[in-house]
C-alpha cells in the first residue's frame, strides 16, 4: 500500500488554512465565517495528524480530539448567536452586527 508524502499532507493542511483565512477576512455573512473557522481547525488537525503519523506518536491523534472538541463547542455558541443575531436583525450581516451595543 502507498501512502502520500508528508509533503502532500502538510501542503493540503497549508492550502485549507488559507483558505479558511480568506474566507474569514473576505466574507461578510456570519455563517459563512463560522464555516471558515472550522475549516481553519481542520486544517490545523490535519498538520497534527500528520505530524504524528511521521513520528510515529498519538500526541497529533489527542491534539486532534481537543480540536474536534473545541469545534463542537465552537459551533454550538456561534450558531446560538447566529441565530439570536438574525432573530434581532434579520440579517447575518457581520457589519450590522457590528452596531449592536449594551
Amino acid at each position: 500500500m502507498m501512502t502520500a508524502p508528508l509533503q502532500h499532507a502538510l501542503y493540503l493542511a497549508i492550502f485549507l488554512f488559507a483558505l479558511g483565512v480568506t474566507g474569514v477576512l473576505v466574507r461578510r455573512n456570519l455563517l459563512f465565517i463560522l464555516m471558515s473557522i472550522e475549516i481553519m481547525l481542520n486544517a490545523a488537525g490535519l498538520a497534527f495528524i500528520t505530524a504524528a503519523a511521521r513520528w510515529g506518536q498519538a500526541d497529533g491523534q489527542v491534539m486532534f480530539l481537543f480540536i474536534l472538541s473545541l469545534a463542537a463547542a465552537e459551533v454550538s455558541v456561534g450558531l446560538a448567536l447566529i441565530i439570536r443575531i438574525r432573530h434581532r436583525l434579520t440579517t447575518l450581516d457581520a457589519d450590522a452586527a457590528n452596531l449592536m451595543q449594551g
